[in-house]
């Protein structure tokens, strides 16, 4: 068994909880929180299980990297935070710890990541002898295994299309939502997330990794955005009115050049209602999808559509990139100390899983 703690508690780590205590082959031996009223609480608990687990959750990050865990899923956010974030990475691989996380983007693709982000973690790794594996769902394996997988069942392939499509009145992150992406904010308002660079920054790894292994040469990346007002305030569930006139859908993509051709895109469809902008792709059905698109011959396309905490669409797509980084670690215990990728690490079926629930 493999002594394994998980870095926080919100929407990616209650999902790296339930799924730490159901792996065969892992022990869930700690949790960090970053709230003091959740210090002392059960991992259960937290995690939204109907039992305990019989380990309470702690804030003191030294003492529980002393108890030496081989393994650290870290699901605290990197989004606002980066440079904390890959400091406290750093310190749980130079503890000796293999570590799985969604937090930074950059290292996604770490051939090509900054210097200031992949020097750390190469001394870490040097010094400590632990490990990084960093990927999501979008950005992650619904951008680089599952469309590279799908286009190994075409004869020949012209455009690699991989969509996100959701509803983003669903998405437990108020501030990320109306702030990074600026659902709710007047037009005139500069999203974050929109700033040119940024949908590269974040999702031109996966174009490169996508090219990559498909054997072929970038000429470059390039970016599209298009915003949608609201023509009426609505009202969401969980994240109260948008008014009309505000920013209610966002699309971009993210495009890799080859030949002169978008041939490798990564496109969004984001929406705070399905209202807005009902002449862009939707999902199949309910609150969003991830889909896979190879036109060629034959045309495939593929939706995923993942559900969790009570039929919930993001809190399903959080657990599906927990689930891929959580069933990576045995296999990075066993391989040597290094930094790894997408390409790297394989996708692992569910071994002794079959039926098996949290414990």
């Amino acid at each position: 068994m493999i002594p394994t703690i998980v870095w926080g508690t919100g929407n990616v780590g209650r999902a790296a909880i339930r799924a730490v205590a159901a792996h065969p082959a892992l022990n869930l031996t700690g949790v960090l929180v970053h709230n003091p009223d959740k210090v002392g609480r059960d991992a259960g608990t937290l995690a939204g299980l109907d039992t305990e687990l019989g380990v309470a959750a702690g804030d003191d990050i030294d003492a529980l990297l002393a108890t030496g865990p081989q393994a650290v899923v870290y699901a605290a956010s990197g989004d606002i935070r980066p440079d904390d974030a890959l400091a406290d990475i750093v310190r749980a691989i130079r503890a000796g710890a293999v570590v799985v996380t969604p937090a930074l983007y950059a290292l996604y693709d770490p051939r090509n990541a900054p210097a200031e982000m992949r020097e750390p973690v190469l001394e870490a790794i040097a010094a400590g002898g632990g490990s990084l594996f960093v990927s999501g769902v979008d950005p992650g394996w619904g951008n680089d295994v599952l469309p590279l997988l799908i286009s190994g069942l075409a004869a020949t392939v012209d455009v690699v299309r991989c969509q996100e499509i959701f509803d983003y009145s669903t998405y437990d992150q108020p501030d990320s939502v109306r702030y990074l992406v600026g659902m709710g904010q007047p037009m005139d308002y500069q999203p974050p997330m929109l700033m040119a660079s940024v949908p590269t920054m974040v999702w031109g790894g996966q174009i490169r990794l996508m090219a990559r292994a498909l054997g072929v040469e970038l000429d470059e990346i390039r970016e599209t955005v298009d915003r949608r007002a609201l023509d009426t305030t609505v009202q969401t569930t969980q994240m109260g009115a948008f008014d009309a006139g505000t920013q209610g859908a966002v699309r971009f993509e993210v495009q890799g050049i080859v030949d002169g051709q978008a041939r490798i895109v990564i496109e969004h469809v984001t929406r705070i209602h399905p209202s807005c902008a009902p002449d862009w792709p939707t999902p199949p059905d309910g609150d969003g999808a991830h889909r896979v698109i190879i036109e060629g011959s034959p045309r495939i396309e593929v939706s995923v559509e993942a559900t969790d905490e009570g039929g919930n669409r993001a809190a399903g797509g959080n657990a599906t990139a927990v689930g891929r980084l959580v069933n990576a670690i045995d296999w990075l215990v066993e391989a040597p100390p290094g930094l790894y990728d997408a390409l790297d690490v394989p996708l692992r079926a569910a071994v002794g899983k079959l039926g098996r629930t949290p414990r």
